[in-house]
């Protein structure tokens, strides 16, 4: 798909935008708080961040990464998820181009961004976005690809897949292999994408997981029970299925 210049511009507004919410969506939904109030401040001196301080990616840069008051430094995470969220908006535009299909794909890339981030933090992938997202997909799926009946296998496939394999590994070894959280997540992402690209995901997920896990293994010197926080792959695999389903497809195609 091609993108016009307002288009374009319109793209990189919004993820910006957008992007800098989901950050509040990061720091605040495992702690339980409202993403609306109260206003934006600094952790460590309290300080309220006036509209100037919360200019996506160039507040950042201006401030030199730090608080303005109190000079603590900011985690990088916040251009670095304003940037990225960017970017997905910019290529889901050339991919889906200006069409309906390009809403319901940006607000799930958007939750698995604020999934991405908590994940990996917290080792936590909350109901209060990976259950309404199931709804969604679904409702999304009914007038929308993958339709109804794609959505509907896809939301079974995918959380079936992932509780057989925690259920397996549990009898097996007595202990918790697979989170509920992780369950849900393909779950979500089966109602958005439909039970084809919900395995795709499973598989690319699965393949940087394992690559990941090793490298880290290595690194660490670390047993096989090291917690990898399977979600943060589950994100990546999702997106990658969502956006590049077509050429992955052909790539592995050509294989046989």
């Amino acid at each position: 798909m091609t993108l016009d210049a307002p288009q374009l511009v319109l793209l990189v507004v919004l993820g910006l935008a957008v992007g800098s919410f989901l950050n509040v969506c990061v720091h605040r939904v495992p702690l339980r708080q409202s993403l609306s109030h109260p206003a934006s401040r600094c952790p460590s001196c309290g300080y309220t961040l006036r509209w100037f301080d919360n200019i996506p990616v160039a507040s950042y840069a201006a401030l030199g990464g730090r608080c303005r008051k109190c000079r603590t430094p900011i985690s990088i995470r916040y251009p670095a998820i304003e940037l990225a969220t960017m970017a997905l908006f910019v290529l889901h535009g050339f991919v889906f181009g200006w069409t309906p299909l390009l809403v319901p794909r940006l607000v799930f890339a958007c939750a698995m961004v604020v999934l991405f981030a908590i994940d990996l933090e917290h080792h936590l992938l909350p109901d209060v976005i990976t259950l309404p997202g199931i709804i969604l997909g679904l409702i999304s799926s009914t007038v929308l690809p993958p339709g109804p009946l794609d959505a509907f296998i896809g939301t079974v496939v995918g959380g079936g897949v992932l509780w057989l394999v925690g259920e397996a590994y549990y009898r097996y070894s007595g202990q918790e292999g697979m989170g509920g959280g992780d369950v849900k997540m393909l779950a979500m992402v089966g109602a958005f994408l439909g039970w084809k690209l919900v395995l795709l995901t499973l598989v690319l997920s699965s393949l940087a997981g394992s690559l990941i896990g090793l490298l880290v293994i290595m690194a660490k010197r670390g047993g096989m029970k090291y917690a990898l926080p399977y979600g943060t792959f589950l994100a990546l695999g999702a997106l990658a299925a969502s956006l590049a389903c077509g050429p992955i497809l052909d790539w592995y195609l050509s294989l046989y």
